[in-house]
């Protein structure tokens, strides 16, 4: 721990800072693609006056460290310090030592990679706790008190953005490829907040519950969650088993079903996060690899 931050939280948001200023200086500035958020601005700036983007994005971001503060909380708010700065750092590097990719005849892949570099890192950051500032404060704030996913409050802010930057000085195709860019990254970043890691929920609906369930506990050490469930047309009482398992375990799982009702209702389900006893709990209510 450093000042009550996690060091591995800190060591992520700086390798996502460092991904998703490489995507900008190699993929955005070296091809005239803007991009949205406050990182359009900077890179607006850029193209019109030729202002230094590691310069203008913390000038930028100086009000809304404010509202951090007041609404995210002290850890966040410190996240966010190392984030912007990190990401100011590494937009200085990597103009100073960078190079020619050379896809100017591609914007297509200009605008995928472009996308996937920026959605890459910034979802790194999010997952970590952190922020780049600018609009990533605004869209947190979103996601906590509307529940609107983190990308697509991004992407709606973005193409208000990108609309400026059409009319001020990108062409229409650059601002269509800007635009295939943003999607692309709004999209990454909810895969790897809500989908880089996911298990697999079922529901089995079986006259073999209790076997069902004990053997699941004895051969694969997770636990079961018994439901009380009645059929709608038959109106008959039957348990209903819910338990979650890694996605690598759920062809075991479905082998133990089989093995003792063949007949029984099972229904799989993608659950984006799991916390709690053997996922990241260890037996003794303890995080696991924790700092």
């Amino acid at each position: 721990m450093l000042f009550g931050l996690k060091i591995k939280n800190i060591l992520f948001i700086l390798l996502g800072s460092a991904i998703f200023s490489f995507g900008i200086v190699h993929f955005n500035m070296q091809n005239n693609l803007g991009e949205g958020g406050f990182t359009g601005i900077t890179l607006l700036l850029y193209f019109i006056w030729g202002w230094d983007p590691a310069i203008t994005n913390i000038l930028l971001n100086i009000p809304l460290f404010f509202i951090g503060w007041k609404f995210l909380g002290r850890n966040t708010f410190l996240y966010t310090i190392i984030g912007t700065s990190a990401v100011s750092v590494f937009l200085s590097i990597f103009q100073a030592y960078q190079f020619q990719i050379g896809l100017q005849n591609d914007m297509t892949l200009v605008a995928l990679f472009a996308g996937v570099f920026i959605g890459v890192g910034l979802g790194i950051i999010f997952r970590f706790g952190g922020t780049t500032g600018g609009v990533d404060i605004i869209a947190r704030l979103v996601n906590k008190y509307i529940g609107w996913s983190m990308g697509r409050t991004m992407f709606l802010f973005d193409f208000v953005v990108i609309a400026t930057s059409v009319f001020a000085i990108l062409d229409l195709v650059e601002g269509m490829y800007t635009l295939v860019a943003v999607y692309v990254g709004a999209r990454v970043i909810d895969f790897i907040q809500e989908g880089a890691y996911s298990a697999k929920g079922t529901t089995i609906i079986s006259s073999q519950s209790e076997a069902i369930a004990e053997k699941i506990l004895k051969e694969m050490d997770r636990g079961v969650t018994v439901l009380d469930g009645r059929g709608s047309f038959s109106g008959e009482k039957r348990d209903v088993l819910y338990c979650v398992v890694a996605r690598n375990e759920i062809v075991r799982l479905k082998s133990i079903i089989n093995s003792i009702d063949p007949h029984a209702f099972v229904a799989v389900s993608t659950v984006h996060d799991v916390l709690g006893e053997g996922f990241t709990l260890d037996e003794n209510k303890n995080p696991l690899n924790d700092d």
